[in-house]
Formats: C-alpha cells, sequence, structure tokens
C-alpha cells in the first residue's frame, strides 16, 4: 500500500476488516461464547473430562477470536485519532509512530484474513499430526526429530495445547516416527498444508568427514474424528499387537506391556499409542487416530472421484514441499508458494507463520481454479 495515502489505507484496511467481521459472524460468535460459558459453570460438565475440556478450549478460541478482531476495530480507530493529532500539532515523532502502527494493522489484518480463506469441511477441527523418517539414515531420523519440536514451538508460539500420543526412537539419534495432536479450533486448516515431504541439507553431524548431507522426512496431517463422524471398522481387519515403550536408546518408559499397536489389514495402516500407563487407554486412542487417517483417506478418494468425473487430474500435496538449507548457505523455501527465508534457526524454532499463511492462500487459489 505504498504510496497512498494514510487516511486511504486506513479506510481500505477498515473495508477489509469489515469483510472478516461478516465472515466471522461475530454476532453468532458471541452467541456462542454465552452458550459455552453457560455450559461451563455447570458443575457436572466435569465430571466428563473430555467434554469438559473441549468446551473449554472452545470457549477460549471464541474469546480470543472475538477479542482479537475487536481489538484491531479499535486500533483502526485510535491510529486515525493518531494521525489526525499529528497533523494538528505538527509533531513527526507522532506521525512515525502512528506510520509504525499502520504496518502493524496492516499485518495484523492480513493475517486474520487468511482464518476467512479455511472454509473445508474439515478445516475447523484440530489437527492430527505423524511424522516419519524417511531417506538419509540417522541423520533423517534426527530431521524427523527438529521437525517435531519445530511443530510444538510452534503451537506454543500460539498458546495451542499439544499431546504426543507416540514416539519411535531411533537408534543412535533422532526418531523414527511420532504421531501428536494439536489441540486448537481450526488447527487442521491450518496445518493441512504442511503435509507432504520436507528436505534438509546440512554437514551432517554424524559424518566423520564433515561430508553434507540430504535428509528427508515426511508430514501427515489429519482432522481429528469427532463424534458425528461415521467410520465403520470391522474389529476382524484389525491386528492389536502390545508392547513395552521406550524411550531413546532403548531406555524403558514403562514396565508393562501398556504400548498398543493396531494394524488395518485392509489398508496397511499402522497406529500406534504409548503416552498413557493403561493399556486400554492406549488403545482407545489408538483407535481414534485410525479413524482419523481413515476419515482422510475417505475424503481423499472421494475428491479423486469427483476429480475424475470432471476430468481433472488429481493434486496431491503429499510431495516434496520445502527446502531447508543449511550448507553451503541458509534458506528455507517453500517450493509451492516460493517463499523464502534466510534464517533457518528462527524457522526450525516454530516461526513458521508466514510459510503457512502463503500455503492457505495458495491452497485456496488451487481449490478456487479446479
Amino acid at each position: 500500500m505504498a504510496g497512498i495515502e494514510p487516511e486511504e489505507q486506513l479506510k481500505e484496511l477498515g473495508s477489509t476488516l469489515a469483510g472478516i467481521e461478516q465472515v466471522l459472524d461475530l454476532d453468532g460468535m458471541r452467541r456462542d461464547i454465552a452458550e459455552l460459558r453457560e455450559q461451563s459453570a455447570d458443575p457436572d460438565l466435569w465430571n466428563d473430562q473430555e467434554r469438559a475440556q473441549s468446551v473449554t478450549r472452545r470457549l477460549s478460541y471464541l474469546e480470543s477470536e472475538l477479542g482479537r478482531v475487536e481489538g484491531l476495530r479499535q486500533r483502526l480507530d485510535d491510529a486515525a485519532t493518531l494521525y489526525e493529532m499529528a497533523q494538528e500539532m505538527d509533531d513527526a515523532d507522532t506521525r512515525a509512530e502512528a506510520d509504525e502502527e499502520l504496518a502493524a494493522l496492516h499485518k495484523a489484518i492480513q493475517q486474520l484474513e487468511v482464518r476467512t480463506l479455511m472454509s473445508g469441511e474439515y478445516d475447523a477441527r484440530e489437527a492430527l499430526v505423524t511424522i516419519n523418517a524417511q531417506a538419509g539414515g540417522v541423520d533423517a531420523a534426527d530431521w524427523a526429530q527438529q521437525l517435531q519440536r519445530m511443530y510444538l514451538r510452534w503451537a506454543e508460539r500460539h498458546g495451542y495445547p499439544t499431546e504426543i500420543y507416540e514416539t519411535s526412537f531411533a537408534e543412535e539419534a533422532g526418531i523414527k516416527s511420532t504421531t501428536f495432536t494439536v489441540k486448537a479450533p481450526y488447527a487442521y486448516g491450518t496445518l493441512r498444508g504442511e503435509h507432504g515431504t520436507h528436505r534438509l541439507v546440512r554437514i551432517s553431524p554424524f559424518d566423520n568427514a564433515a561430508r553434507r548431507q540430504t535428509s528427508f522426512a515426511g508430514l501427515d496431517v489429519v482432522p481429528v474424528v469427532e463424534q458425528s463422524d461415521h467410520v465403520d471398522i470391522d474389529e476382524s481387519d484389525l491386528r492389536v499387537d502390545v508392547y513395552r515403550s521406550s524411550g531413546p536408546g532403548g531406555q524403558g518408559v514403562n514396565t508393562t506391556d501398556s504400548a498398543v499397536r493396531i494394524t488395518h489389514i485392509p489398508t496397511g495402516i499402522v497406529v500406534s499409542c504409548q503416552n498413557e500407563r493403561s493399556q486400554l487407554q492406549n488403545k482407545a486412542t489408538a483407535m481414534n487416530v485410525l479413524q482419523a487417517k481413515l476419515l482422510e483417506r475417505k475424503r481423499q478418494e472421494e475428491a479423486e472421484k469427483m476429480s475424475a468425473l470432471r476430468g481433472e487430474g488429481t493434486s496431491s500435496w503429499g510431495t516434496q514441499i520445502r527446502n531447508y538449507v543449511l550448507h553451503p548457505y541458509q534458506i528455507v523455501k517453500d517450493l509451492r508458494t516460493g517463499v523464502e527465508v534466510g534464517n533457518p534457526t528462527a524457522v526450525l524454532d516454530g516461526d513458521i507463520d508466514e510459510f503457512i499463511e502463503a500455503e492457505i492462500r495458495w491452497m485456496r487459489q488451487q481449490e478456487t481454479s479446479a
């Protein structure tokens, strides 16, 4: 918006925010908040821990979203007042402060606008994330663990609760795989573009000759299932194995065979859970993970059928999506959106919002042009 007078910029941002307010339906949001507050005040709610946590998470999210929108509207009004003061007093410092706030508002409203692009059937769901080490040996296992930390740090930055269901540690370093949930509304819509292969190029810390190594890790993101979902699973199609969960280097975590691995024989999907000490709890969680993966498989199959009927080629984000180069230069580049960041350290510490926002816009463009 360079070259446009501040008054016009504020007017345009106000118009954009009004469109966002309409899409988000602030009145409906307020009604939902009032209803959830009433539910949370019911002393019997905590008899069902899972439902209680779901209600409180949803309430916290809606209150935060509403406060975010109302706060931006107030900041727009305050910025207009600040420009008027700067003009009346002919004060360069006040003008500079107003310019700085205008730039911040532009960025904040752009970020909020991305939220309105998430209108898919499951976008409002929580996310179930699985990371697997791929080609690259011990470096790939180490890379998978770095990715796990990156996404957990990203969630922590946003105040999103997470729960790790299972981590399979590699023999020398890193992890073979991990599965965790991001327990926030719209976590799936936010993270689904991260699905695919992530490629790391660096000097291997595990190579005595200090040679450059390329490693790959795969990320799978599916929506968490809800009670309204219909996923029929025949018990005869399942193989259930129990084993003793372990930590890095084979260290025992539990002294009983409480970890559960479930194989869905028709599809070959394998899920595990070891975070609880109870075998029954781990099995129930593993079944939820399996349902989520089968639901996503069903959704993909339906999308492919629709594409075939329309005579379109199917598109998949399950290929290489992003390069993380630490040597001979430093850059992280998304292969779909072209977004580049020259600070891999910050990215690996969870600063990935720029990539996520760009890919949400990119995916929406792909979907609307199909």
